[in-house]
This record gives C-alpha cells, sequence and structure tokens, in this order.
C-alpha cells in the first residue's frame, strides 16, 4: 500500500478507526489568506505555500497520536464536511507530481523536531517579529525558538507541551499551530482530500506512518 492509499484509508471519513491511533481535537487555526505553509518554522521562515487554494477562516485541527509511543503521528486541518472524492500529494509552485521517481514525496525538512501550519500572511508577522526582536536585542537575541516559541511549549507546572497555537503579531489574527513531529527530524509529505468539485476538504500531515 503507498502511503496516499493508506492516508485515503485512515482519513477519508469523519473518524479514525485504527486502534493504533489516539485523536483529538486541539483547537482552531486561523487563515487569512487561504495560502497555506506547512513547515519547521526554526529553519524554513521562506517556505512557499501549497498551491490548492484554501478557504479563509477558522478551522479546526485535529492531532492523531500513536498510541504506542504518545508522539505526533499526523496533523489534520479539517475545512468542510464535504465528502471526499479524491486525495493528492500536497505541492508548492513549481513541484510537479510527475516529475517523482517511485516511491518519492514533496514535503518539507525538519531539523528542530517542530512543524507548523500557518498562513502565508502569518509566516510575513513571524518574520518580522523575528527582525524586531534581533533589532531590539542585539548580540542578546538568542533565536527565535527562545524568544518566541519557548514559552508556549511549557505549561505552568514546567512540562513540555506537543503543540501549541501561537500568535506572531498582536494586531493581525493569524495563528501559527505549530507541534512535535512524530519521533523528530525527518521529511514529511501532506496529502490534500478534495470534494467533487475539487474544494479543499482537509489536509493531512504525516510523521509516522501508521497502517
Amino acid at each position: 500500500m503507498t502511503h496516499i492509499e493508506n492516508i485515503q484509508k485512515l482519513f477519508s471519513k469523519d473518524f479514525v478507526e485504527s486502534p493504533l491511533l489516539e485523536s483529538f481535537e486541539v483547537g482552531k487555526i486561523y487563515l487569512s489568506s487561504g495560502k497555506l505553509v506547512a513547515c519547521d518554522p526554526l529553519i524554513t521562515n521562506d517556505m512557499m505555500p501549497f498551491s490548492t487554494e484554501f478557504p479563509k477562516g477558522k478551522f479546526p485541527v485535529i492531532i492523531h497520536k500513536e498510541r504506542e509511543s504518545n508522539c505526533v503521528a499526523y496533523t489534520e486541518i479539517i475545512f468542510s464536511t464535504s465528502e471526499i472524492d479524491e486525495w493528492k500529494l500536497a505541492t508548492t509552485a513549481g513541484q510537479n507530481i510527475k516529475d517523482l521517481a517511485e516511491g518519492e514525496v514533496f514535503g518539507y525538512p525538519v531539523e528542530s523536531g517542530m512543524g507548523c501550519f500557518m498562513d502565508a500572511d502569518t509566516q510575513n508577522s513571524l518574520n518580522e517579529l523575528e527582525q524586531k526582536l534581533y533589532r531590539n536585542k542585539g548580540v542578546d537575541f538568542m533565536g527565535i525558538y527562545e524568544e518566541f516559541f519557548h514559552e508556549y511549549f511549557f505549561d505552568e507546572n514546567g512540562a513540555i507541551d506537543q503543540y501549541a497555537f501561537l500568535k506572531p503579531s498582536g494586531e493581525l489574527p493569524g495563528t501559527i499551530f505549530a507541534f512535535e513531529t512524530g519521533y523528530g527530524e525527518g521529511f514529511y509529505a501532506s496529502y490534500i482530500a478534495y470534494d467533487k468539485d475539487q474544494l479543499p476538504v482537509k489536509i493531512i500531515t504525516e510523521f509516522i506512518e501508521i497502517s
């Protein structure tokens, strides 16, 4: 079974039936332009958005954890309740699925152990925040993780959370949904479900293949 066939099997219904996964709705992400970016936000500050145009607004996010390891296996954004007609590998501008050899995928690299979903507008806000912090702190600037991301991943008791919603701008509503990626570093693909009118129903990023 290929990756996309496995994704289709697991996620084409309104619920996941695998006993190997635990699923949690964790909140909503706000997309201001519908241009969705998926990346490791600590190493890729200029990731291209997916070519598919997504709806604008707030949409539910679901985390699917591997029961045995308690690691994040899949992340999901749901855009509609329409019946799914087909799944496609998510691509960005200039990427053509026909160029892939058998077993290859398009996706994004992770080196920090963190991935995220965010709108392209929010990516701009994050980059502006990083530049502002760097200008203000100079040699004391410790990097965007320490200066911004770190506090969102620790609760009041000091325990580490596996995911967080972050707002890089106080003036704009865009949010980043950031999370631990599977077992850590890797290269991870996303898959988009479409309805019969070729409108996106959901997007899934896979970090641990559960079959």
